[in-house]
Protein backbone atom coordinates (compact mmCIF):
# COMPACT_ATOMS: atom_id res chain seq x y z
CA UNK A 1 0.00 0.00 0.00
CA UNK A 2 1.50 3.32 -1.08
CA UNK A 3 1.25 6.04 1.58
CA UNK A 4 -0.25 9.12 -0.01
CA UNK A 5 1.57 12.45 -0.29
CA UNK A 6 -0.03 15.89 -0.29
CA UNK A 7 2.41 18.62 -1.29
CA UNK A 8 1.53 22.30 -1.35
CA UNK A 9 3.00 24.47 -4.09
CA UNK A 10 2.75 28.05 -2.82
CA UNK A 11 4.01 29.45 -6.14
CA UNK A 12 4.89 33.17 -5.77
CA UNK A 13 2.75 33.75 -2.70
CA UNK A 14 3.60 34.37 0.91
CA UNK A 15 4.64 36.87 3.57
CA UNK A 16 6.05 36.50 7.08
CA UNK A 17 2.64 36.86 8.69
CA UNK A 18 0.71 34.78 6.15
CA UNK A 19 3.29 32.00 6.30
CA UNK A 20 3.21 31.85 10.08
CA UNK A 21 -0.58 31.57 10.10
CA UNK A 22 -0.63 28.93 7.36
CA UNK A 23 2.08 26.74 8.84
CA UNK A 24 0.72 26.94 12.39
CA UNK A 25 -2.71 25.94 11.08
CA UNK A 26 -1.27 22.90 9.32
CA UNK A 27 0.75 21.87 12.35
CA UNK A 28 -2.24 22.24 14.68
CA UNK A 29 -4.29 19.86 12.52
CA UNK A 30 -1.89 16.93 12.79
CA UNK A 31 -1.69 13.98 12.76
CA UNK A 32 -2.46 13.10 9.15
CA UNK A 33 -2.71 9.69 7.53
CA UNK A 34 -0.58 10.91 4.62
CA UNK A 35 2.85 12.43 4.12
CA UNK A 36 2.62 16.23 3.99
CA UNK A 37 4.95 18.82 2.48
CA UNK A 38 5.00 22.49 1.54
CA UNK A 39 7.10 23.83 -1.34
CA UNK A 40 7.72 27.48 -0.58
CA UNK A 41 9.43 30.41 -2.37
CA UNK A 42 13.20 30.48 -1.86
CA UNK A 43 13.25 33.46 0.57
CA UNK A 44 10.95 31.60 2.98
CA UNK A 45 12.87 28.33 3.17
CA UNK A 46 14.62 29.33 6.37
CA UNK A 47 11.45 30.25 8.24
CA UNK A 48 9.69 27.13 6.97
CA UNK A 49 12.60 25.05 8.26
CA UNK A 50 12.38 26.73 11.67
CA UNK A 51 8.58 26.51 11.91
CA UNK A 52 8.42 22.85 10.86
CA UNK A 53 11.54 21.58 12.65
CA UNK A 54 10.81 18.48 14.69
CA UNK A 55 7.46 17.89 12.99
CA UNK A 56 6.52 15.32 10.37
CA UNK A 57 5.64 18.06 7.84
CA UNK A 58 8.39 18.37 5.23
CA UNK A 59 9.40 21.40 3.22
CA UNK A 60 10.82 21.89 -0.24
CA UNK A 61 11.46 24.28 -3.12
CA UNK A 62 9.64 24.98 -6.37
CA UNK A 63 12.61 24.76 -8.71
CA UNK A 64 16.40 24.55 -8.81
CA UNK A 65 19.24 24.86 -11.27
CA UNK A 66 20.61 21.90 -13.14
CA UNK A 67 24.08 23.23 -12.23
CA UNK A 68 25.72 22.74 -8.84
CA UNK A 69 27.65 26.03 -8.80
CA UNK A 70 29.07 28.68 -11.08
CA UNK A 71 28.32 31.96 -12.84
CA UNK A 72 24.55 31.49 -13.06
CA UNK A 73 23.16 34.73 -11.67
CA UNK A 74 19.80 34.32 -9.98
CA UNK A 75 19.92 30.53 -9.90
CA UNK A 76 19.71 28.27 -6.83
CA UNK A 77 21.39 24.87 -6.71
CA UNK A 78 20.19 21.64 -5.16
CA UNK A 79 23.19 21.67 -2.83
CA UNK A 80 22.01 25.02 -1.45
CA UNK A 81 18.51 23.65 -0.94
CA UNK A 82 19.92 20.65 0.91
CA UNK A 83 21.50 23.02 3.44
CA UNK A 84 18.00 24.27 4.31
CA UNK A 85 16.83 20.74 5.06
CA UNK A 86 14.62 20.49 1.99
CA UNK A 87 13.12 17.11 1.26
CA UNK A 88 11.43 17.85 -2.07
CA UNK A 89 12.10 20.00 -5.14
CA UNK A 90 9.49 20.55 -7.85
CA UNK A 91 10.99 20.38 -11.34
CA UNK A 92 9.37 20.85 -14.72
CA UNK A 93 6.21 22.60 -13.53
CA UNK A 94 4.12 23.67 -16.51
CA UNK A 95 4.66 27.33 -15.61
CA UNK A 96 8.43 26.82 -15.80
CA UNK A 97 8.11 25.01 -19.11
CA UNK A 98 5.81 27.65 -20.62
CA UNK A 99 7.16 30.89 -19.12
CA UNK A 100 10.85 30.04 -18.88
CA UNK A 101 11.25 27.78 -21.89
CA UNK A 102 12.39 24.73 -19.96
CA UNK A 103 12.78 21.79 -22.30
CA UNK A 104 12.33 18.11 -21.48
CA UNK A 105 16.13 17.80 -21.43
CA UNK A 106 16.56 20.66 -18.94
CA UNK A 107 13.86 19.23 -16.67
CA UNK A 108 15.58 15.86 -16.77
CA UNK A 109 18.94 17.41 -15.82
CA UNK A 110 17.29 19.26 -12.92
CA UNK A 111 15.76 16.03 -11.62
CA UNK A 112 19.19 14.41 -11.85
CA UNK A 113 20.80 17.29 -9.93
CA UNK A 114 18.16 17.05 -7.19
CA UNK A 115 18.70 13.32 -6.71
CA UNK A 116 22.47 13.79 -6.67
CA UNK A 117 22.08 15.88 -3.51
CA UNK A 118 19.88 13.35 -1.75
CA UNK A 119 16.61 15.25 -2.30
CA UNK A 120 13.44 13.97 -3.94
CA UNK A 121 12.37 15.56 -7.23
CA UNK A 122 8.67 16.00 -7.87
CA UNK A 123 8.74 15.79 -11.66
CA UNK A 124 5.78 17.44 -13.36
CA UNK A 125 4.37 16.24 -16.67
CA UNK A 126 1.18 17.20 -18.45
CA UNK A 127 -0.50 18.38 -21.61
CA UNK A 128 -2.05 21.67 -22.70
CA UNK A 129 -5.65 22.02 -23.82
CA UNK A 130 -4.50 22.18 -27.43
CA UNK A 131 -2.57 18.95 -27.12
CA UNK A 132 -5.53 17.21 -25.53
CA UNK A 133 -7.90 18.45 -28.25
CA UNK A 134 -5.44 17.30 -30.93
CA UNK A 135 -5.31 13.83 -29.41
CA UNK A 136 -1.61 14.09 -28.49
CA UNK A 137 -2.02 14.26 -24.68
CA UNK A 138 -0.64 10.78 -24.02
CA UNK A 139 2.26 11.18 -26.46
CA UNK A 140 3.16 14.49 -24.80
CA UNK A 141 3.23 13.03 -21.30
CA UNK A 142 5.17 9.96 -22.43
CA UNK A 143 7.76 12.16 -24.16
CA UNK A 144 8.22 14.37 -21.10
CA UNK A 145 8.57 11.38 -18.78
CA UNK A 146 10.87 9.50 -21.15
CA UNK A 147 13.49 12.26 -20.96
CA UNK A 148 13.61 12.00 -17.17
CA UNK A 149 13.68 8.19 -17.19
CA UNK A 150 16.63 8.25 -19.58
CA UNK A 151 18.55 10.80 -17.46
CA UNK A 152 17.97 9.10 -14.10
CA UNK A 153 18.70 5.55 -15.17
CA UNK A 154 18.56 3.10 -12.25
CA UNK A 155 17.51 5.95 -9.89
CA UNK A 156 14.13 6.42 -11.59
CA UNK A 157 12.27 4.82 -8.70
CA UNK A 158 13.43 7.55 -6.30
CA UNK A 159 11.41 10.36 -7.89
CA UNK A 160 7.80 11.41 -7.43
CA UNK A 161 5.78 12.15 -10.58
CA UNK A 162 3.02 14.77 -10.67
CA UNK A 163 0.56 14.74 -13.54
CA UNK A 164 -0.76 18.24 -14.13
CA UNK A 165 -3.18 18.74 -17.00
CA UNK A 166 -2.22 22.31 -17.89
CA UNK A 167 -5.77 23.09 -18.91
CA UNK A 168 -6.92 22.43 -15.32
CA UNK A 169 -4.39 24.61 -13.46
CA UNK A 170 -5.84 27.80 -12.02
CA UNK A 171 -8.82 27.59 -14.37
CA UNK A 172 -11.32 26.09 -11.97
CA UNK A 173 -11.66 23.21 -14.42
CA UNK A 174 -10.60 19.81 -13.16
CA UNK A 175 -10.05 16.52 -14.91
CA UNK A 176 -12.66 13.94 -14.01
CA UNK A 177 -11.41 11.17 -11.74
CA UNK A 178 -11.59 8.84 -14.73
CA UNK A 179 -9.53 11.17 -16.95
CA UNK A 180 -6.92 11.59 -14.23
CA UNK A 181 -6.74 7.86 -13.53
CA UNK A 182 -6.33 7.06 -17.22
CA UNK A 183 -3.23 9.25 -17.42
CA UNK A 184 -1.85 8.05 -14.09
CA UNK A 185 -2.22 4.45 -15.28
CA UNK A 186 -0.35 5.34 -18.47
CA UNK A 187 2.47 6.89 -16.41
CA UNK A 188 2.60 3.85 -14.11
CA UNK A 189 2.85 1.53 -17.11
CA UNK A 190 5.71 3.57 -18.57
CA UNK A 191 7.52 3.44 -15.23
CA UNK A 192 7.00 -0.33 -15.02
CA UNK A 193 8.96 -0.65 -18.24
CA UNK A 194 11.82 1.36 -16.70
CA UNK A 195 12.13 0.21 -13.09
CA UNK A 196 11.12 -2.69 -10.85
CA UNK A 197 10.08 -0.10 -8.26
CA UNK A 198 7.23 1.41 -10.30
CA UNK A 199 4.48 -0.03 -8.14
CA UNK A 200 5.91 1.66 -5.04
CA UNK A 201 6.33 5.09 -6.66
CA UNK A 202 4.03 7.97 -5.76
CA UNK A 203 2.06 9.58 -8.59
CA UNK A 204 0.37 12.87 -7.69
CA UNK A 205 -2.49 14.70 -9.38
CA UNK A 206 -1.79 18.39 -9.88
CA UNK A 207 -4.77 20.03 -11.55
CA UNK A 208 -7.00 22.12 -9.25
CA UNK A 209 -7.46 19.56 -6.49
CA UNK A 210 -9.76 21.05 -3.84
CA UNK A 211 -11.57 19.83 -0.74
CA UNK A 212 -14.69 19.21 -2.84
CA UNK A 213 -13.05 16.86 -5.35
CA UNK A 214 -10.09 15.46 -3.40
CA UNK A 215 -11.78 12.30 -2.13
CA UNK A 216 -13.00 11.18 -5.56
CA UNK A 217 -9.59 11.79 -7.15
CA UNK A 218 -7.64 10.16 -4.33
CA UNK A 219 -9.87 7.08 -4.50
CA UNK A 220 -8.44 6.22 -7.92
CA UNK A 221 -6.06 3.26 -8.03
CA UNK A 222 -2.99 5.10 -9.34
CA UNK A 223 -3.47 8.53 -7.74
CA UNK A 224 -1.27 8.64 -4.67
CA UNK A 225 -1.79 12.21 -3.57
CA UNK A 226 -1.86 15.75 -4.86
CA UNK A 227 0.37 18.66 -5.81
CA UNK A 228 -1.82 21.46 -4.52
CA UNK A 229 -1.76 25.03 -5.80
CA UNK A 230 -4.42 27.54 -4.75
CA UNK A 231 -5.90 25.35 -2.02
CA UNK A 232 -2.47 25.10 -0.38
CA UNK A 233 -2.63 28.78 0.58
CA UNK A 234 -5.54 28.32 3.01
CA UNK A 235 -4.78 25.99 5.86
CA UNK A 236 -8.39 24.84 6.20
CA UNK A 237 -8.51 23.79 2.53
CA UNK A 238 -5.08 22.17 2.61
CA UNK A 239 -5.91 20.28 5.80
CA UNK A 240 -9.21 19.11 4.30
CA UNK A 241 -7.34 17.62 1.34
CA UNK A 242 -4.88 15.90 3.67
CA UNK A 243 -7.79 14.48 5.65
CA UNK A 244 -9.39 13.21 2.41
CA UNK A 245 -6.55 10.71 2.10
Amino acid sequence: MRKKLVAGNWKMHGSHSANAELLSGILAARPFACDVAVCVPFPYLSEAAVALAGSDVRWGAQDCSQHDKGAFTGEVSASMLAEFGCRYVIVGHSERRAMHGETDAVVAEKAKAVLARGLTPIVCVGETLGQREQGTAQDTVKRQLSAVIHALGHCVGEMVVAYEPVWAIGTGVVATPEQAQEMHALIRAQLHAATPHAEAMKLLYGGSMKPENAASLLAQQDIDGGLIGGAALKHADFVAICRAT
